[in-house]
């Protein structure tokens, strides 16, 4: 063998060496600092939001504290917007991204996600009294709905033609149309009826069926596998053991769905 073969495998051998060490993986690297780094929504209630003294509170958060308790790590919370919130996963200034993110082809083409944690939907709410289970049961019924949202634009599809429709021209107008008796449904996100709960109206708003699903992942690198395994089971452990439905209940209002 010529000598300068033998440097070019000696050389080739110790770059990917080199690039394995760099190319730590995630779960070892948390494991070894002790930190578990989680970009959190500060502007989007009930899932991230601060308090009069800036301490950042709501359901992202607590997943991510959670997270943290069952990795056995402390928890470093992180503010995001929604536009930076990939970035700082891609740059690795966090690992994970616990941000109300729904999952979708363009994002799932840069980053990985685990199962889902949290619903976030469209639907129809209203009174236990009122008996709703489909599109067919609004005939008859008032239905309060803010003006051009994506549920306005789907209830308009399925709406019976003897149902009456009121269109609002905020989410808070839809929330006072259901406190003050001005309409007996209201087609929102669940957000907006955990609003409504927090009220703690007379009749408090449940979930009759929905117009549109598309719950929270939490985000993750490409090529994680092993923290994305270990995420994915201490969700499985959480929902068993209904340490994540208490969660849901406390800032939604709403136990965790079954086909969560």
């Amino acid at each position: 063998m010529k000598l300068s073969t033998l440097l070019l495998g000696l050389m080739a051998g110790a770059l990917l060496i080199s690039t394995s060490v760099a190319r730590a993986d995630a779960l070892d690297d948390i494991q070894k600092a002790g930190v578990l780094r989680v970009a959190v929504p500060q502007d989007f209630p009930p899932f991230g939001s601060v308090t009069a003294d800036l301490k950042p509170q709501g359901l992202d958060i607590d997943v991510a504290s959670l997270i943290a308790k069952k990795l056995g790590v402390k928890v470093e919370l992180i503010p995001v917007t929604s536009a930076n919130r990939v970035p700082y996963l891609q740059t690795r200034k966090v690992d994970l991204v616990i941000s109300s993110m729904g999952k979708n082809a363009e994002r799932e083409k840069v980053i990985d996600f685990t199962a889902a944690y949290a619903p976030f939907f469209n639907g129809v709410f209203g009174p236990a009294d009122q008996k709703v289970s489909g599109p067919a049961d609004l005939a008859g019924k008032t239905i309060g709905v803010t003006r051009g949202s994506v549920e306005d634009l789907e209830l308009s599809k399925i709406v019976p033609a003897s149902a009456t429709v009121k269109r609002y021209e905020d989410n808070n107008g839809t929330i006072s149309s259901f406190l003050s008796n001005q309409v007996q449904l209201v087609a929102t996100g669940n957000v907006i009826a955990a609003a409504i709960i927090a009220k703690n109206p007379p009749k408090k708003p449940e979930t009759k069926f929905l117009i549109k699903d598309s719950p929270c992942f939490i985000g993750l690198n490409k090529d994680e596998k092993k923290l994305q395994d270990k995420v994915n089971a201490v969700l499985a452990e959480i929902k068993k053991n209904g340490e994540l439905s208490a969660l849901t209940v406390k800032w939604l209002g709403l136990p965790l769905p079954a086909t969560l």
